[in-house]
């Protein structure tokens, strides 16, 4: 960096996204309070140790191969042509954004001082793999193999989330393209994916012991400790916050993106490179956030574990357009998507019998799926991309937000790359008797079963030092 301006617009963009992950980090520690909170506490050590463990599991193969499969597959199976090229000046040789500079080669190792970018834009999106795995870990509790999680915690953060996150997140993703799809803070990509694999699982894993009455009727079994279940949802919030501006490019000079030559205009942008500011979305994230919690308490009749899950429905269900929204659209999105989630949670519970422990697949799925729908309708004829603007693929514009792409694309996420993975991962698991605890370990509790095990290995050690 020999410009002084580029100097600094490179290392605050550096520090912005290193911020983002600081505070994304508490969104992993608030879903590890709020799991044990919700919890029996025959099971606390063990919902702690998966949700610990997934960071490692995780991160190395988000290292791996995640992170390439984002890079690599925007386009998904030949849909549409890639702007991703020289002539567009998108992708160079020594481009910090191209599929094969992320592989384990010196230019990753540090210290680069070449690069700024790629290590902390890396972690931000390796914290929302984190999120991803741990909606699902919150839905499957008590009754889950540690050896089972590790795997769905690597096929939703590591392979399944980020395909979505290549087709309809990236700005040179298909789903952009042909069908005009806008998700700009996840609803879809993060939050409706994994609710959808989660449900797929809870369709072979089956409830908890108790869960059910011998008529089939659904027993409550509440948060064991409402006081972490709240400190656990407000980090979440507080991550969330993070999380959105994870979702910005922070400084970005849209002049020759919306066809300006010459002229530099600089501003942030969202993901797709659609203009935004950190004033716009903190109106829609509070308005959004605050709206869930309003209609959370009102259709829960003021139940503490509901209202403050309904908090973060709403922001949920408002992100897919929160760059876009007025912010009592955000409020009023925010509020329906509470109510249609809630609803939804307690009729396929007593309609299918899944037992959803912590209500995720409606906090996350539902609302997600809602939330992307909502967007279509509000949003028809808005540009899905910076770049619907500015460029062109194959002679042709992007495609605008519109109901019928916002509807496929929902049913991509929640369907295709949610809930048919995981149902088909968990069948394999459990044919091969690995997904689910025995039942005596269930009724004793997994606790008893780590216990019984550190025991089994003190004795051995004792005996082998007499």
């Amino acid at each position: 960096m020999t410009d002084q301006l580029g100097a600094l617009t490179t290392i605050f963009t550096e520090f912005y996204y290193w911020v983002t992950v600081v505070l994304m980090f508490l969104i992993h520690v608030g879903f590890c309070m709020y799991e044990v909170g919700a919890s029996r506490y025959k099971h606390h050590q063990h919902t702690l140790m998966k949700n610990t463990m997934l960071i490692p599991l995780v991160t190395v193969t988000w290292f791996l191969f995640g992170w390439w499969i984002y890079w690599a597959f925007p386009t998904g199976p030949g849909l549409a042509p890639s702007i991703m090229n020289e002539s567009t000046a998108l992708i160079t040789d020594d481009s910090a954004f191209s599929a094969k500079f992320y592989t384990a080669t010196s230019q990753l190792m540090a210290v680069n001082l070449g690069d700024h970018i790629s290590g902390v834009f890396w972690a931000a999106f390796l914290l929302f793999s984190w999120t991803a795995a741990s909606i699902v870990s919150g839905a499957i509790i008590e009754r889950i193999t540690t050896f089972a999680f590790g795997i769905l915690a690597i096929a939703i953060g590591s392979v399944f989330w980020v395909i979505d996150a290549a087709w309809g997140w990236h700005f040179d993703g298909w789903m952009l393209k042909l069908l005009g799809y806008h998700d700009a803070y996840a609803s879809g990509v993060i939050h409706a994916i994994a609710g959808g694999f989660a449900l797929g699982v809870l369709m072979v894993l089956g409830p908890r012991i108790g869960k059910f009455t011998s008529s089939g009727e659904p027993r409550n079994i509440g948060p064991r400790n409402p006081w972490l279940v709240t400190i656990g949802l407000f980090l979440i919030y507080t991550g969330f916050w993070g999380f959105y501006a994870a979702c910005n490019i922070p400084i970005f000079d849209l002049g020759p993106e919306y066809g300006m030559e010459g002229i530099s205009y600089w501003t942030a942008t969202n993901i797709y490179v659609t203009p935004t500011t950190l004033s716009g979305i903190t109106f829609n994230f509070l308005m959004s956030l605050s709206g869930g919690l309003l209609a959370g308490y009102w259709i829960a009749k003021g139940d503490p574990f509901w209202t403050y899950s309904s908090g973060l429905a709403g922001i949920i269900c408002a992100s897919a357009g929160n760059d876009l929204y007025h912010p009592i659209q955000a409020m009023i999105i925010g509020m329906i998507g509470v109510v249609i989630s809630y609803k939804l949670h307690y009729w396929v519970e007593r309609k299918f019998k899944i037992d959803d422990a912590v209500g995720a697949v409606a906090v996350h799925g539902y609302a997600g799926f809602i939330g992307l729908i909502i967007c279509g309708f509000v949003l028809n004829g808005y540009p899905a991309s910076g770049y619907s603007v500015g460029a062109m693929w194959d002679g042709t514009t992007y495609a605008s937000i519109n109901p019928l792409g916002q509807f496929l694309g929902a049913l991509i996420m929640f369907v295709v790359l949610g809930l048919i993975p995981g149902y088909v991962i968990a069948k394999v698991l459990h044919g091969m008797g690995k997904l689910r605890i025995p039942r005596d370990v269930e009724i004793a509790g997994l606790d008893y079963e780590i216990m019984e095990t550190a025991k089994k290995d003190e004795r051995a050690v004792s005996s082998a030092t007499r």
